[in-house]
């Protein structure tokens, strides 16, 4: 009995004369196996598959001396035997009907020659004339044919010819499709299929995957199905009988570090051990593109570790620099948090960085317009020495600094779109890739209910966990699903476990399932070393990027801080009051300003003189003149800037109006002016407005 290295008992795979595969457990007797090891019991059997057509022979040579005792003078058996000879013969042909062409004829033409000698040795005598010698040379001759076909089915290379498929594409409903030679590697076999002409397509095929897949006993998502792009009826069967993705390997640290980005980013395996890989920038040499980048995934199906992977491998090259935003307060990523670029935790301060991202667009695709760049490549992250790529008159070096791509991070995505609206990001998703720029978006479900179809149209790259069935077809292409991928089927079970389509990968990989490695406990000190080493070692923005970002985030943008600038100089934290916006569970303590300094361990004052007058119906107060509440807004608006809140509307305001004896349609009615000045621009949010520097104001 065959074993592996450890001992266990091991699936064997016999590859069939059409090359499909058929698989069976159990011994295979081996050179020296049975008879109890000796050389006669091995050569029987080797000799016994070739046995059954010499059998026949003998079994027709008896049945005609048979025949001849018993039916030899009577013309009605002479009658009946012919005819029976012609039915056996049509009735083969019949029901070779599902096989291939070759061993249809080859059969028809064995049972007629048999049926015919057979009936002429039961009527004239098996001695009779050239009867006997008929048998004594046709027979051999017929029975070693058969001998012949089985030796060529199943050659020492273990390769196919021939087509028959044992009854398998039949009864899975593909009978008379043809497949082709099958193409071997470890744990892995693609087989081209050929479907019968004008009755059979590519769907047939998607549609008998599962059927398939029970009838090797193997799991759905090890059997796939990839099409011809030039063919309807033709394609490639991929069968992978192994899942290697079944052991856990721990991520040990960056793939590459001190890399371009625009190399491949290893995130995981495949189920077939290749590594998982994915591209973020496009590369004009090979014709591929650019890409925005979705992670989708449902609750336990390792979202997070796969977003640890990406943005590991991302920060730890050379030449990006990554604006993130996170609601959950950084839970999962705090040990990389010190290598961006630019972090916010939610709520205002990323509506803050959309507006961000939207502006830093058209000043980087000017930037890479003027140095002759059509796309971001890294080149375009150096310093401007070549004069090919000059902004430069009189065709010199211009010597710019260079521009490093930028990737804008959206984690848990749905609070950003509850809270800025369902298309939010499309602007950014349609205009980004032209100017160095990839948008990644993280949440669970992107359903038309969460995302706009516009925003999931211009995501062309998708990392799909396990997910509910249901929503299989918001994460995947029809065609990958079509082709046999199902992250529904792991669900929550299988974190990690996931499908990737994205420029540069194969489209015969797309329904292939890969798994992102895991993050034990102890990576974290790794994280914190990446970090260290993005600080001093990684991009900053350029200044056409800063300038950009400066002129509408204000002091909210600060840069990637370096290790000796750490201490709250270079990334101050920003304090203000909780907003209406903030999550419950990391906005802060829900205590108003006046309040803070208030022990609560403290005893109640006691009573003192004027606490029962009364509150209502006294004098309201001074109200400032229009001038003065002009003059008193802009302050207010200065005060916003200087705190880093660089996105307002008129809950923002509430306070203010009350202390300044102001209503709250006034404000308002100020936020418009205000726009019309130049002041303030409108978001994409109805009622919020972007605070436009003073420095930079029209």
């Amino acid at each position: 009995m065959a074993r592996n290295s450890t001992g266990r008992r091991v699936r064997h795979t016999d590859f069939l004369d059409n090359g499909l595969v058929a698989e069976y457990s159990g011994p295979g007797l081996l050179p020296g196996e049975g008879g109890g090891g000796s050389v006669r019991g091995y050569l029987l059997h080797r000799v016994k598959p070739h046995l059954p057509p010499w059998l026949g022979w003998g079994a027709t040579g008896l049945a005609g001396a048979l025949g001849n005792w018993r039916w030899g003078e009577s013309a009605a058996a002479g009658v009946g035997l012919t005819l029976a000879s012609v039915g056996l013969t049509g009735a083969t042909w019949l029901m070779g009907k599902s096989t291939s062409q070759q061993r249809r004829l080859h059969s028809a033409i064995t049972v007629a020659a048999g049926s015919a000698w057979l009936t002429a040795a039961s009527l004239a005598g098996p001695a009779t004339g050239p009867i006997d010698d008929l048998y004594l040379m046709g027979g051999p001759v017929v029975a070693l044919s058969w001998n012949v076909r089985m030796i060529l089915r199943h050659n020492t290379d273990g390769a196919t010819g021939g087509s028959a498929d044992g009854g398998l594409l039949e009864k899975v409903g593909l009978a008379r499709a043809q497949i082709g030679q099958a193409k071997v590697e470890p744990n892995r076999v693609t087989a081209p299929i050929a479907l019968e002409p004008g009755e059979q397509t590519n769907d047939d095929v998607s549609k008998a995957l599962a059927r398939i897949a029970s009838a090797l006993d193997l799991p759905k998502s090890a059997v796939r199905y990839t099409p011809d792009p030039d063919s309807e009826r033709r394609g490639d069967l991929v069968i992978v009988p192994e899942d290697m993705l079944a052991a856990v390997v721990d991520w040990e640290g960056p793939s590459n570090l001190g890399g371009s980005i625009a190399e491949p980013l290893v995130i995981g395996r495949y189920d077939d051990g290749s590594p998982l890989v994915i591209w973020l920038p496009g590369d004009p040499e090979i014709k591929r593109n650019s890409t925005h980048l979705l992670i989708a995934g449902g609750t336990g199906s390792g979202k997070g570790e796969t977003a640890l992977n990406l943005l590991s491998e991302i920060l730890s090259r050379r030449d990006v620099i990554v604006w993130f935003s996170d609601p959950k307060a950084f839970q999962d990523f705090a040990p990389l948090r010190a290598g961006l670029d630019w972090g916010v935790e939610g709520g205002t301060d990323t509506e803050v960085m959309v507006e961000a991202v939207k502006a830093v667009i058209p000043a980087r695709t000017r930037w890479l317009g003027a140095h002759g760049y059509r796309q971001w490549v890294p080149e375009a992250a150096e310093q401007q020495t070549d004069p090919e790529h000059s902004c430069a008159p009189g065709g010199r070096a211009c010597g710019c600094e260079g521009m490093p791509f930028l990737v804008s991070w959206f984690e848990e995505a749905a609070n950003t779109l509850r809270n800025l609206g369902d298309d939010a990001f499309t602007g950014i998703a349609q205009e980004a890739r032209s100017a160095g720029v990839s948008l990644v978006v993280s949440l669970q479900r992107p359903s038309y209910d969460q995302m706009s179809t516009s925003t999931r149209a211009s995501l062309p790259s998708v990392i799909a966990l396990g997910c509910d069935p249901r929503d299989e077809g918001f994460s995947l292409p029809e065609t990958v699903l079509d082709a046999g991928a199902h992250p529904g089927a792991w669900g929550n079970r299988r974190p990690g476990y996931c499908y990737v389509v994205s420029p540069g990968i194969p489209e015969d990989r797309y329904p292939s399932p890969g798994r992102t490695l895991a993050f034990p406990a102890r990576a974290v000190k790794t994280m914190e070393l990446l970090a260290t080493w993005a600080q001093r070692n990684g991009a900053h923005a350029d200044p056409i990027t800063t300038g950009a970002v400066s002129g509408v985030a204000g002091r909210a943008y600060t840069g990637r801080p370096t290790p000796d600038n750490t201490d709250g100089t270079q990334r101050a934290a920003v304090l203000r009051a909780v907003q209406e916006e903030d999550d419950m569970n990391h906005g802060g303590l829900l205590i108003d300003p006046e309040d803070a300094g208030i022990d609560p361990e403290d005893e109640l004052p006691a009573a003192e003189q004027g606490d029962d007058a009364p509150i209502f119906g006294q004098d309201t107060g001074h109200k400032p003149s229009p001038e003065e509440a002009r003059r008193l807004f802009a302050e207010a608006l200065a005060e916003f800037e200087d705190a880093g809140q660089m996105v307002v509307g008129p809950k923002d305001f509430m306070d203010w109006c009350d202390r300044h004896n102001l209503s709250r349609p006034w404000v308002s009615a100020r936020l418009k002016d205000a726009a019309m000045e130049g002041r303030l621009e409108p978001t994409n949010t109805t009622g919020r407005w972007r605070i436009v520097p003073a420095l930079t104001a029209a």
